[in-house]
């Protein structure tokens, strides 16, 4: 940090559907990487862990324990790495599934922020396997740790009382009243967003989100905008393309 400014990164990893200890080694080095050219504030896609696309296998505990398995590695590799790193993955709480950004550092997992507005048109159909989040502060247990779990939870830098940073899934970004809008109120100053596109229509959609971050930076100053590249989204079936 310095005069007030801090390096921020969007990381795309190359991933594999399903693929979860593949993904955690992408997604480790890809944050040593972006840490390395000093980025304090670092973002990956939306369910990067798992990729966004395994449909049904979303709800084998299988992949879910997989998840929470690698997610422990990865927060314990943030320990030597000086920066705020969120982690899109799915997770499950109380008997329902829930597409959560996980905010890590120090070694430590700090939060879970879950998506609240689940789409379900077009070619999405994440209203099969995922419940909304809650915005209200819950506790779920992590390794004998007691996680806040919701979406209004701030992160502030401790080195830099001025940094508060939000956190907003995709489709939260697009509603009329997003997670960032509260967050900007309770005093955010910045808003990680993760993210996917399907690829025919990437334009159109990629358009359409650099309209709404423009619009958001008018009430968070600044909005970190992620979109999940190769491999995290793979069309309609269970496979990467």
């Amino acid at each position: 940090m310095e005069h007030g400014f801090v390096k921020v990164a969007a990381v795309t990893p190359d991933i594999r559907v399903a693929d979860v200890e593949f993904n955690a080694a992408q997604i480790c080095r890809a944050v040593k990487r972006a840490s390395k050219e000093g980025a304090k504030v670092i973002v990956l896609p939306e369910l990067c862990l798992s990729g966004y696309s395994c449909g049904d296998l979303f709800l084998q505990n299988s992949l879910l324990v997989s998840c929470r398995e690698q997610l422990s590695k990865i927060a314990e590799f943030t320990r030597e790495i000086d920066a705020l790193v969120f982690v899109g993955l799915p997770f499950e709480r109380e008997g329902k599934l829930f597409n959560v950004a996980a905010a890590l550092c120090g070694g430590r997992i700090l939060a879970f922020v879950p998506k609240t507005y689940i789409p379900s048109h077009g070619e999405f159909y994440e209203a099969r396997h995922f419940t909304p989040g809650n915005r209200e502060i819950a506790w779920v247990d992590s390794e004998g740790e007691e996680i806040p779990f919701g979406t209004r939870i701030l992160f502030q830098a401790r080195e830099m009382k001025e940094l508060v940073i939000g956190c907003e899934i995709c489709e939260d970004l697009w509603v009329p009243q997003p997670p960032c809008v509260f967050a900007a109120m309770a005093g955010c100053g910045s808003s990680g967003e993760s993210v996917r596109f399907q690829r025919d229509r990437w334009k159109g959609r990629l358009q359409r989100a650099a309209g709404e971050v423009r619009q958001r930076k008018t009430s968070c100053g600044l909005c970190l905008y992620q979109c999940g590249g190769g491999g995290v989204h793979a069309g309609s079936g269970v496979w990467r393309t």
